[in-house]
């Protein structure tokens, strides 16, 4: 389905004043659309002002600078095109030609905007904005269609960039199959190594730009595949090499590039927006999204009876107690969910019996009793169907809890891993079977949660994980019947590690995505902020440009993910804490949740996503979270002088610490390193100690929030003194007002910083 130019704020106006893009351009990408924003919002101006009859000198002058910048910034746009198709021979004729359309067209509204100097701008022996009024839309619908068409074509380049990444890496994966001796396995993989880095960067730029966010998320799951079998892959070629007899070694291995190279697929299928064949991607219906649709077409019949049938709506009910049966038919759902879910599945039949009774009457006779009885009827159905989907909340949710709290001990993983080192077949074959039954555990926790997830990015997230489970199982017992024939093979042994590492990992990630489904059932997920406190143009750049950055290449990023997991972990308690606190604008809550939102992109840096790319973004990063530190730490000596209460001197203590951590973050953050391995060991110790403080900001905030609610109870632990933020705000400082956390943190919002920038220079 085609869009419109720019679907941001501004934009609105242009399409009632007859603008929009070529019908066959859709924009799918962030860049591209704010891209546009500013020359929409130039020409909107324009627009506007065509029928205003009031038509000061100063308005004059305006809209001719506003028609003159118009011209000059898409002349040098079109300039930078016109470079790209003579670079891109496939685009050329294309681009060649939306160039042509974009200068003309700027031209045109120049001309129509030559205003200021004319005595009458009104009279017909002059065109302009006012005499020929159709004439600046037209320009206008043009320019915005052309530029729009430049940009697509640009984009084409950087999905022709990614493709030629993935062949490049096919290619060599091909290579690697087929080595037969270390030396040269050596050689290729250090090939391939660079070419995975290569394709990581290219796509996680790619996957921060999509508007979609289900194919972010599919993105994401992709490149999280790709990033976990390099190392499996590294591996288990070793092993097969090692032993090039042993079967199991090789269905290991195979295992391993199979998956690679569906990721790979799925990754281009995302990029291209296009499938295998022309088939349309299947994804099976979820219950909560089923149950969302169908109370959305019974609330609508209060607005219209007519607009569906009551076979549609018997039908939508059907398929959603169908779903229920994944419930009802597991061996792992409790007997009271399954007696609850069968208990509400009739009742939900009943009241839409009663409801669909009422509502044909109300067809053949709209009087008050029934229109009364029909909005009853509608109601009932409505709340059954919202105790349907909190039962079946519940079900997956406690289910999930209960298993993941009972594998956490990777009990299986170990004894697999000690029998393996023993030689030990029996033993062996007898933990594999522990193992398969627990992966068909987590397969259906993962089938069950997926119904609950609440929204299409977590549905996916779910798949991904039953994937991970029903792939990372089997190959975990390849890899352990290998160790088990080659005991003392020390390849063997570390093959075995890195899959059950990626089992761990998977299992990790479970108990972080519960939270996520959680948090969306109980209407508390919202999207994540993150700063953007990479150092403005001109401002920091003395500083920077001595320090070359460095990007972490794969296996440092691995290294790094565990400490991320953590660090992603800290900020939802943390985010869970701060909403806690009543007073949402409290200097505490504020600082925490900038903190907060600040350590989540340094955990988006170990996954090679975000908005800090180089560890030198890292590092400033790190030192704004220690400066923020130190303000909260301010904030609590200020916040402990008005109480009076026996955790005054825990307050202190806790506060004096926190001093201390941030001060020890920033002099890891500032000091200066050369060499790869020394930045990487700065990078590591940034986020431990980052770590650090947000572990002790969650023993920080519950006692806070305590203390006030003792006060607020009339438990007297405050002083009868002005209260301690009204008193520091009356210093003047003023610290959290919007302008002035931006130049706290050093930056400017990205989305505002386009829109203010002229269409060049957003360009």
């Amino acid at each position: 389905m085609a869009t419109s130019p720019c679907s941001s704020s501004g934009v609105s106006s242009s399409s009632s004043s007859g603008l929009g893009a070529d019908a066959g351009l859709e924009i799918r990408t962030r860049s591209v659309e704010q891209t546009l924003v500013p020359l929409v919002s130039q020409i909107t101006t324009l627009i506007n002002h065509k029928d205003k009859p009031k038509r000061s000198d100063k308005t004059l002058q305006a809209i001719q600078r506003v028609g003159q910048a118009v011209n000059l910034a898409v002349g040098r746009f079109v300039t930078v095109g016109e470079a790209i198709a003579n670079e891109n021979h496939e685009l050329k004729e294309e681009m060649s030609v939306a160039c042509i359309e974009a200068r003309r067209a700027g031209e045109t509204i120049a001309q129509l905007t030559d205003v200021a100097s004319l005595d009458h701008p009104e009279s017909d022996s002059h065109i302009t904005i006012f005499t020929d009024k159709t004439g600046v839309v037209k320009a206008a619908r043009l320019l915005l269609s052309s530029v729009t068409k430049v940009l697509v074509l640009a984009d084409r380049i950087v999905i022709k960039q990614i493709i030629t990444s993935r062949n490049k890496v096919l290619a060599t994966m091909e290579q690697l199959e087929k080595v037969s001796s270390f030396q040269e396995f050596v050689q290729i993989f250090s090939q391939f190594g660079n070419e995975m880095v290569e394709f990581a960067h290219l796509t996680g730029d790619r996957q921060n730009d999509l508007k979609d966010e289900k194919k972010k998320a599919r993105m994401a799951a992709s490149r999280a595949v790709l990033e976990k079998c390099t190392m499996m892959l590294l591996t288990a070629s070793k092993t097969c090499l090692r032993h090039p007899d042993c079967e199991s070694a090789r269905i290991n291995k195979d295992g391993v590039f199979h998956r690679m190279r569906l990721a790979l697929e799925q990754v281009i299928e995302i990029v291209t927006d296009s499938r295998p064949n022309g088939e349309n991607e299947m994804v099976p219906i979820s219950i909560y999204s089923g149950i969302k649709e169908f109370k959305n077409k019974v609330e609508g019949l209060r607005e219209n009876l007519y607009f569906l049938s009551k076979e549609n709506l018997s039908t939508m009910l059907e398929v959603i107690l169908e779903h229920t049966e994944d419930f009802t038919d597991s061996a792992y759902t409790s007997h009271e969910h399954r007696e609850h879910i069968l208990e509400l599945s009739k009742q939900a039949k009943m009241e839409l019996e009663q409801l669909v009774s009422v509502w044909m009457q109300a067809q053949n006779q709209k009087t008050k009793d029934l229109m009364e009885d029909l909005e009853v009827a509608i109601l009932k159905t409505c709340q059954c169907m919202n105790e349907l989907k909190r039962e079946v909340h519940s079900a997956a949710t406690s289910l999930a809890a209960d298993l993941l709290k009972y594998h956490m001990d990777h009990m299986v993983l170990k004894a697999l891993k000690i029998t393996g080192v023993e030689g030990n077949l029996e033993a062996v074959a007898e933990y594999t079977c522990k193992l398969s039954e627990q992966k068909e555990q987590l397969v259906e926790m993962c089938r069950l949660l997926r119904h609950v997830s609440g929204t299409e990015p977590l549905e996916i997230t779910c798949i991904h994980a039953e994937d991970t489970f029903q792939v990372t199982g089997p190959q975990i017992i390849s890899a352990a019947e290998t160790l088990a024939l080659h005991p003392s093979s020390k390849i063997a042994k570390e093959n075995l590690e890195v899959f059950c590492e990626a089992w761990e990992s998977q299992l990790s990630d479970m108990s972080m995505l519960l939270r996520e489904i959680n948090d969306v059932f109980e209407g508390r997920r919202g999207e994540k902020r993150v700063y953007l406190s990479l150092p403005r143009p001109g401002k920091h750049n003395a500083n920077l440009k001595a320090l070359k950055p460095v990007k972490l290449d794969t296996e440092e990023q691995a290294k790094i993910a565990k400490l991320g997991l953590e660090l992603h972990l800290l900020t939802s308690d943390v985010d869970s804490e701060t909403e806690k606190w009543e007073d949402q604008e409290n200097e505490i809550v504020q600082h925490g949740q900038g903190m907060s939102s600040m350590a989540y992109s340094m955990y988006l840096f170990t996954r090679g996503e975000g908005l800090l790319k180089t560890t030198q973004d890292l590092f400033h990063q790190a030192e704004i979270f220690a400066t923020e530190g130190t303000k909260l730490a301010s904030a609590l000596h200020a916040f402990s002088d008005q109480v009076h209460d026996d955790d005054k001197p825990l307050l202190l203590l806790e506060a004096e610490k926190l001093i201390s951590m941030c001060k020890q973050l920033q002099i890891t953050a500032k000091a200066s390193v050369q060499g790869k391995s020394a930045t990487f060991t700065k990078v590591d110790a940034c986020i431990l100690k980052t770590r650090n403080v947000m572990t002790l900001l969650c023993q920080l905030l519950p006692l806070c929030c305590k203390l006030l609610r003792k006060n607020k109870a009339g438990n007297g632990c405050l002083k009868p003194a002005p209260p301690w933020r009204e008193d520091r705000m009356r210093t003047g400082t003023n610290a959290h007002t919007p302008e002035r956390r931006a130049e706290t943190f050093g930056i400017k919002s990205l989305e505002n910083h386009v829109t203010n920038m002229t269409f060049l220079e957003s360009k």
